[in-house]
């Protein structure tokens, strides 16, 4: 196979530094996010914030957080922020993140019908939880969609030691949707759903669930954030993405994501290293 020629190197290098200058003139930034973020309300509150302080435009693609991964490795995007911290660490390692960080937490939650058909009310074990919606075969919604919830729930399953794949399309039903859809499709199957709780916080459409299995620590949801590397994608706006970063887990960040609240609830906790 032939070496490239220097002409060829100096044409790619070249084409590559275009791109490098096309994306800092770019004034906005694209962040691959989640839909918990999104539904939440969050982003909506605290965007706008950033982009007075730093005059750059965020553009958020909300979607489960195994997508906004796959779309943050193939240059769809400048910054990651999604809640799988395993899948999050693999993606820099991958070559295609500079650096992961935290950024704030909160937690997951079981909700179901009032009448609890698989009797789990108050369990603060989610691992017998799981067991009990097994055992009597009550109706679960799963989202199905590789997102960072659907993530945690299968390591779940998989702790109790239930291959719930046994069960697709039985007692247990994938909707390969977000988390809004996903409680949609649970209540109205009335059935039980594990859901981020500032998801459940916002959701409009509670009719007869509430939470019925809440504070193992197993539930805990972090959140990070990660610039996606130039050096991967020369149409990475870094200088603007890492300016989003430096401002989410600096002071000003933090304390937007602190304040944040829907009737008197926090959703999200910030707890960015740096402070």
């Amino acid at each position: 196979m032939p070496f490239p020629s220097r002409l060829t190197l100096a044409l790619v290098a070249f084409a590559l530094s275009a791109f490098a200058a096309i994306a800092a003139d770019r004034p906005f930034i694209v962040v691959q996010s989640t839909t918990s973020t999104q539904n939440s309300g969050l982003l909506d509150a605290i965007l706008p914030q950033f982009t007075a302080a730093s005059g750059v435009e965020v553009r958020v693609v909300a979607v489960g957080t195994g997508q906004a991964i796959r779309n943050a490795a193939n240059g769809d995007g400048d910054v990651l922020l999604v809640h799988a911290k395993a899948a999050e660490e693999q993606f820099v390692e991958d070559g295609y993140g500079v650096e992961r960080l935290d950024v704030m937490y909160n937690d997951f939650v079981i909700v179901g019908p009032t009448d609890d058909p698989a009797g789990i009310r108050g369990e603060t074990n989610v691992l017998t939880a799981f067991k009990a919606i097994a055992e009597s075969q009550a109706i679960f919604a799963s989202r199905g969609d590789d997102s960072g919830t659907h993530k945690a729930e299968l390591q779940l399953w998989d702790t109790a030691g239930i291959d719930v794949q046994a069960y697709s399309g039985q007692w247990y039903r994938e909707t390969g949707s977000g988390m809004g859809a996903t409680l949609n499709v649970g209540l109205g199957m009335n059935g039980y759903v594990m859901t981020d709780r500032a998801t459940w916080i916002a959701f409009g459409n509670k009719g007869n669930h509430d939470i019925v299995v809440e504070g193992d620590s197993r539930l805990f949801n972090q959140y990070g954030v990660i610039l996606v590397d130039a050096k991967k994608h020369g149409n990475v706006n870094a200088t603007a993405g890492q300016q989003f970063i430096d401002w989410l887990t600096g002071p000003d960040g933090q304390s937007a994501i602190a304040r944040y609240q829907i009737d008197g609830q926090t959703l999200f906790f910030p707890n960015a290293a740096a402070l």
